[in-house]
């Protein structure tokens, strides 16, 4: 088990479920304060191990023992967005390409691309991924794929 101080280095003293900045100097006991959140995958489960991020302590109380959810911005305009932390597991697991959204224009599938591609450099930055805009039916599906499968 690694320390605060270890765990909050190695994630850039950013909360992995909200991305918003830790404060390392913050109480434990502050809902803005500084916690680890022991991830455990299937994959991991069966291991018998886990993987440690940062979160706020508010964060991950309210996350609690459940599957995380990780939002998407209200200042993008999708529709059906997929549960992102989901279809990275998809993407570790089995490769592939995976529909994530619908955007009405394609100037918003762009914002979309470009929030998701920067939120998973830092949420799965082990997974190399790029998005591809498709016109489908009159809106635009925004899809990610591995780079390299």
């Amino acid at each position: 088990m690694s320390t605060l101080r270890e765990v909050g280095d190695r994630e850039s003293w950013r909360c992995w479920l909200c991305d918003e900045p830790v404060d390392p100097d913050m109480s434990v006991n502050d809902p803005r304060g500084p916690s680890i959140d022991s991830v455990v995958t299937a994959k991991k489960a069966k291991a018998k191990g886990g993987v440690e991020r940062l979160a706020h302590r508010a964060c991950n109380t309210k996350k609690g023992a459940v599957k995380p959810v990780v939002p998407w911005p209200d200042r993008l305009f999708v529709v059906d967005p997929a549960p992102i932390i989901g279809v990275v597991e998809q993407l570790g697991r089995k490769g592939g390409r995976v529909a994530v959204a619908r955007c009405p224009g394609k100037s918003d599938a762009e914002d979309a691309s470009e929030w998701l591609l920067d939120r998973l450099s830092r949420l799965a930055p082990e997974l190399d991924v790029e998005t591809q805009i498709d016109a489908a039916g009159g809106a635009f599906l925004l899809v990610l794929r591995l780079r390299h499968p």
